[in-house]
């Protein structure tokens, strides 16, 4: 059975991937020409929030990749790395680097509504676990903040000294998460509900298979494989799901800097076993 994955590799341009058993394959590039901040899907609509920010998330239609229309968010900051959408809430989450904040897009009406609350300093990678909950990682303070969908705080977790410069976060089934950061070390880290690291892949910066320079959005397939944007070495790697051991994505000719996934259509998957 195949299960298909939506992949955003995001920089410049956003890429389209599908994720079958046997290996991801780009299937389309929208052209932006421009930096783009964060990406995600929900339902027929692809969002892209372009960076610098002029305020405003654009749709596309998921299956022609034609623009739609655009939706304005009052006070949105010129820095909006990450972008996740709920579909149990209907909503979009965008990150505010410039005002240390996450607004909230309801999309249940005809017109959107929005508010806002504040976040640790550098809030960048979004995502949203199988609670419905928001997971917000800050680069500047080192943490990990997960909220409900109002912005009530419900946990503040203090990453390890060796985890500098985190990017991105998702939370496993397990209620494990995985983290990618760059620093002094360059990885992808398996941590526990605790914050404590329990495996990683990489090590000190570099272009070898084993290692990895500035990773920034990652993701999780429907085959418990992680896939990571390589921001600098340009390349996006798939990594087994015990963290052993990758192999390198075709994704010549466009930018990369982040990764984000949406199972469709929607099929019980394993699992993975970290």
């Amino acid at each position: 059975m195949v299960e298909q994955c939506e992949e955003n590799v995001i920089q410049s341009d956003v890429a389209c991937v599908v994720s079958r058993s046997s290996s991801p394959t780009v299937i389309h590039v929208i052209r932006k020409g421009s930096a783009v901040g964060g990406v995600t899907s929900l339902g027929d609509d692809v969002f892209v929030v372009c960076c610098p920010s002029q305020q405003k998330i654009e749709v596309y239609d998921a299956k022609t990749f034609t623009f739609q229309r655009h939706i304005t968010v009052p006070g949105l900051g010129r820095i909006s790395y990450g972008l996740a959408a709920c579909p149990h809430y209907n909503c979009l989450y965008a990150s505010d680097s410039n005002n240390y904040s996450v607004h909230r897009v309801e999309l249940s009406s005809s017109n959107a509504v929005m508010n806002y609350w504040s976040v640790e300093r550098g809030p960048v990678g979004l995502s949203v676990n199988s609670e419905h909950n928001l997971l917000v990682v800050s680069v500047d303070e080192e943490k990990l903040q997960i909220f409900t969908t109002h912005g009530t705080l419900l946990q503040d977790i203090q990453l390890q000294a060796d985890i500098e410069c985190p990017e991105h976060a998702v939370q496993l089934p397990t209620g494990q998460f995985l983290v990618s950061h760059w620093g002094s070390l360059h990885r992808v880290c398996l941590m526990g509900v605790d914050g404590a690291v329990v495996r990683s892949y990489g090590e000190r910066w570099g272009s070898q298979l084993t290692q990895l320079n500035e990773p920034t959005g990652l993701a999780v397939d429907g085959e418990g494989r992680v896939l990571v944007a390589d921001q600098s070495n340009n390349r996006l790697l798939v990594i087994d799901q015990s963290l052993s051991s990758a192999h390198e994505m075709s994704v010549s000719g466009f930018s990369i800097a982040g990764v984000w996934a949406s199972k469709r259509p929607k099929i019980s998957a394993q699992t993975p076993k970290f």
